[in-house]
């Protein structure tokens, strides 16, 4: 294999070239955030959300090497499904393609692939930050600062340190605003506990942004549109800082530190909560596809 040029899939190939609106979706939620058989039903009614928009979804992942957007149901039921699939992040690409690899793509390198094949919008579910208790920072908030896309996300996760990740967002020069909000949401509950300087109020809201600061030609990071779930959608706020609670705890007593922190809270918080924080996670990921469907087909 010597051609390691980004592939489109058929669908998406043909909206690029029409000038139709394309949301780039994240794998990794199909490959390691979901648990199965659940994954791949949830990747294909994302998918299907994003349609009922008007606009063209365009998963993006690896194949045996080949850097793909627009996941055909094949491939996406190969990263669903299969035992070694790789977590890719940006700087994972190049070795991964080399290596013939199966990948699946973070938010940063999700972000970074939609903006080499001319996407603009990209819904996920929660971005990563700042985690706690360790000098550990994810990779989504340095690629967004270069990234020229439109975030649809609920947050960042509450296990996460959410303020400093606030703070990091700005020192980046990373542009965040609430969707209908000035307050920041927490993933899993709908207020996190901060404020934010901007809010807007429609999806064409978010594509003049857009459409300013293509004009301008002066910031070329992300725009980080904060998309709450409703009071009654969110995970008991209650049993979300009970279980946070815990989980903090057993980290200590644990001695779980650096990268292990968030996969653990993760697990933590889906046994604690009965599964209920997993049917959160569905909701946020169908809502922020619907958003980001709607904002594409207003910039389009």
């Amino acid at each position: 294999m010597t051609d390691f040029h980004i592939e489109y899939g058929a669908e998406v190939a043909q909206a690029v070239q029409a000038g139709r609106p394309v949301v780039a979706l994240e794998s990794t939620i199909v490959s390691h955030g979901l648990p199965r058989p659940d994954n791949l039903r949830v990747a294909r009614e994302i998918e299907q959300t994003v349609r009922a928009t008007g606009a063209v979804p365009a998963t993006i992942g690896m194949v045996g090497g080949r850097l793909v957007v627009g996941l055909d149901d094949a491939q996406l039921t190969h990263l669903a499904t299969a035992d070694d699939v790789t977590k890719l992040s940006v700087r994972d690409l190049a070795v991964a393609a080399a290596a013939r690899a199966d990948g699946a793509t973070t938010v940063a390198a999700t972000s970074a692939v939609a903006v080499a094949a001319g996407l603009k919008v990209f819904a996920t579910g929660g971005l990563g930050g700042v985690h706690r208790e360790a000098f550990d920072e994810s990779n989504d908030l340095i690629t967004l600062a270069r990234t020229p896309i439109v975030v649809v996300c609920a947050g960042v996760k509450s296990i996460l340190d959410v303020g400093a990740t606030l703070e990091r967002l700005e020192t980046l020069g990373v542009t965040v605003v609430g969707y209908r909000t000035r307050r920041f949401p927490g993933f899993f509950i709908t207020d996190a506990g901060f404020d934010l300087d901007w809010s807007v109020e429609s999806p064409e809201d978010v594509a003049a942004i857009m459409a300013a600061r293509r004009g301008q030609g002066v910031h070329h990071g992300g725009v980080l549109v904060a998309n709450p779930l409703p009071t009654d959608e969110q995970l008991d706020p209650d049993l979300h800082d009970r279980t946070l609670a815990d989980g903090l705890a057993k980290l200590e007593s644990e001695g779980i530190t650096g990268k292990a922190v968030t996969p653990f809270l993760l697990a933590h918080f889906h046994a604690a909560t009965e599964g209920r924080s997993l049917a959160v996670n569905t909701r946020i990921i169908l809502r922020n596809a619907e958003l980001a469907g709607r904002i594409a087909v207003a910039a389009a």
